[in-house]
């Protein structure tokens, strides 16, 4: 027997459907994701912490889920919302259902509703807070609990998804690379060791002073969920070690390196969620179909120091997808150079931090 389920939306408007995984309210930001595959990589991933994901794909669970395709240590988001779930998973690799996973994770999903006049209703109106309702109840009870729920913005909830103590990834390569993880995808940190960097993973709010006692040849600053303006603990850490190090930013990262030089961040309409986003090399005209997941960014007009210099653009709103510092050894990407899911058009910006690193190493 399904239990009924219900999307409340902040601005009124409710979608019915039938609740899959555990049953429980939960609340978040609205968002959609235009990928057609990936989703076990989409819920592992920790920016989506405080989010719940509309899947525009309308049919999501087909090939199972795994434990070799998990993105972090656990689920992050807040709930998942799809046109239709499959009930028989079919993959070799498939180890459970996507309703498994998520009963055992205690992640509420629910199926059977329009994602296309939602995902529509997102782009006109923007993301919006909603709440996932399981059984009957009062509707005006519902949308009352839903926008009293709390917003995303000017809200740090990078705490919430770091792992308190700083650990290894792997212990052998050439050069060591420290990752400042504020939410930190696994894949970024398999394609480190795969670019032969040993890996050192720790938290957001690790101390300057620890930092350099560990004595890196290189920072990556990780993605993570959120708004970056409460941040500020991480960008006095970043800003006191600058000259130090070469510097690697990714989604997030890019947003604390902005804010490090000066720039401003604002929140997107409905943000940046999928693996189809183009993006522009100034340098050399190449277009690079990446993988995205922000809701804010920042803002291209801002970057007033000097030796900031865009490198990349997004073609679909011409919003700032990469800089790099001419004086230090620093750059940043918006996207996702790891992908994980996605096409891995953009995988050389992690031989590009191999090379910054070996220049260094010259001077």
């Amino acid at each position: 027997m399904r239990t009924k389920g219900y999307l409340v939306l902040e601005n009124g408007l409710i979608f019915s459907g039938y609740i899959f995984g555990f049953h429980k309210k939960t609340f978040g930001e609205l968002i959609f994701n235009t990928s057609m595959t990936g989703y076990q990589e989409i819920v592992y991933d920790p920016s989506y912490k405080g989010q719940v994901v509309v899947m525009t794909y309308p049919l999501i669970g087909n090939y199972g889920t795994n434990t070799e395709d998990e993105e972090s240590y656990r689920i992050h988001l807040e709930g998942f919302v799809v046109n239709e779930l499959s009930k028989i998973p079919s993959n070799w690799r498939s180890r459970k259902s996507l309703d498994e996973l998520f009963k055992e994770n205690k992640v509420t999903g629910i199926e059977e509703i329009d994602t296309r006049k939602l995902t529509c209703i997102l782009r006109d109106e923007g993301a919006l807070k909603c709440g996932i309702f399981s059984g009957g109840g009062d509707f005006k009870q519902m949308l009352k609990e839903t926008r009293e729920s709390s917003s995303i913005i000017g809200k740090d909830i990078v705490k919430d998804v770091v792992r308190k103590e700083p650990f290894w990834w792997n212990k052998s390569g050439k050069f060591k690379v420290l990752v400042i993880d504020c939410g930190t995808k696994y894949n970024i940190l398999r394609l480190l060791a795969r670019q032969n960097f040993h890996v050192r993973v720790v938290p957001a709010d690790y101390p300057a002073e620890e930092i350099i006692k560990e004595k890196p040849d290189g920072i990556l600053i990780s993605n993570g969920p959120g708004d970056p303006e409460p941040l500020d603990y991480v960008v006095r850490t970043i800003s006191g070690i600058i000259e130090r190090y070469p510097v690697f930013g990714i989604c997030l990262g890019q947003q604390i390196l902005g804010m490090v030089f000066g720039g401003k961040t604002y929140k997107l309409k409905f943000g940046h969620h999928g693996a189809n986003h183009p993006t522009k090399t100034l340098k050399t005209g190449k277009i690079d179909i990446t993988v995205q997941n922000h809701g804010f960014c920042v803002d291209i007009d801002s970057l007033k120091d000097p030796h900031c210099e865009i490198t990349h653009i997004n073609l679909n709103d011409m919003t700032l997808e990469g800089f790099r510092h001419k004086k230090y050894p620093v750059f940043s990407v918006q996207f996702h150079p790891e992908a994980s899911p996605g096409p891995h058009d953009a995988n050389y910006i992690f031989n590009e931090f191999w090379t910054m690193i070996c220049q260094k190493e010259k001077t």
